[in-house]
């Protein structure tokens, strides 16, 4: 069911009644439906009607972020309640011939947006769990205490790790800066998995589904190896507008070490022997 709080706001806003509702395949935690209204215009509604109930909101939040820079498109928010969204529909066509490059270019343009501080002045969400944010000047420490050591309370919480995993975990956390370089502060957008790139209506890419914080840059393209579905020339055009260290790719597991626990404690067991894998890897 549509929320009477879009329908009132579709009214006010654009004198517009909805026509048509589409459902749209693809979201691993929401229901989406392309909503089709009376002046041909189509926006985009996102429904759960089980998340927390600032979920949305901090979505909102971090799309309005995404649009105030340079970086890859992303959809318009419009409005948001406690179990919704609605935002600009971006009527996905068929990839234009240099997506790739084009989208790894304007990544590393998002990428030069920086900040004094790691985190940012919100907490939001990765899936459906809580991202903590709290604004912090070390990189190592925002991402051993509230990337790494969040989720692994987390799960040892829930029993997915035990004792001796979460303390060997936490141990790892500890020697962060033993492990990866320092750098610099950059805007990212914390949940760039193939899933979360699309296109938009010409074909060009487009990215949704924001975690956005500060962060490490480095973390972004490491979420951008783990399932797959960049090619190399979004990797070639990245690097040529952001040149990466030559060892970057050593320290991939790492990073999506977060991104796994976080699926560890969505899913369940099934991620237990990717984390514990990459945990052995480094310890």
């Amino acid at each position: 069911m549509i929320p009477k709080q879009v329908t009132s706001w579709l009214k006010s806003k654009w004198d517009d009644e909805i026509v048509d509702s589409q459902p749209v395949s693809g979201g691993c935690i929401s229901n989406g439906r392309r909503l089709t209204l009376d002046s041909g215009r189509r926006v985009f509604l996102k429904q759960n009607d089980l998340t927390p109930i600032d979920m949305f909101e901090a979505e909102f939040d971090g799309l309005q972020l995404l649009q105030k820079g340079p970086g890859p498109r992303s959809p318009i928010p419009y409005l948001f309640g406690d179990n919704f969204l609605v935002t600009e529909d971006l009527e996905p066509a068929s990839k234009s011939k240099d997506y790739g490059s084009k989208l790894g270019q304007k990544l590393a343009q998002m990428h030069t947006r920086t900040s004094k501080k790691f985190g940012l002045d919100r907490d939001n969400y990765i899936g459906s769990t809580p991202q903590i944010n709290t604004r912090t000047e070390d990189g190592h420490e925002f991402f051993a205490v509230h990337r790494l050591g969040f989720q692994t309370r987390l799960a040892r919480d829930m029993q997915l790790l035990s004792k001796s995993e979460s303390r060997t975990i936490d141990e790892l956390a500890g020697r962060l800066e033993q492990l990866i370089p320092q750098q610099s502060v950059a805007l990212i957008h914390g949940d760039l998995w193939a899933g979360n790139a699309i296109t938009d209506e010409l074909g060009n890419g487009a990215i949704i589904d924001p975690a956005v914080h500060f962060g490490w840059a480095e973390a972004e393209l490491a979420m951008t190896k783990l399932f797959g579905g960049f090619d190399d020339e979004f990797y070639a055009a990245y690097a040529d507008a952001h040149p990466l260290d030559k060892n970057w790719q050593d320290r991939l597991p790492l990073y999506n070490l977060y991104h796994l626990l976080n699926h560890l404690n969505i899913f369940g067991d099934a991620y237990h022997s990717q984390v514990m894998a990459i945990v052995h890897q480094f310890t």
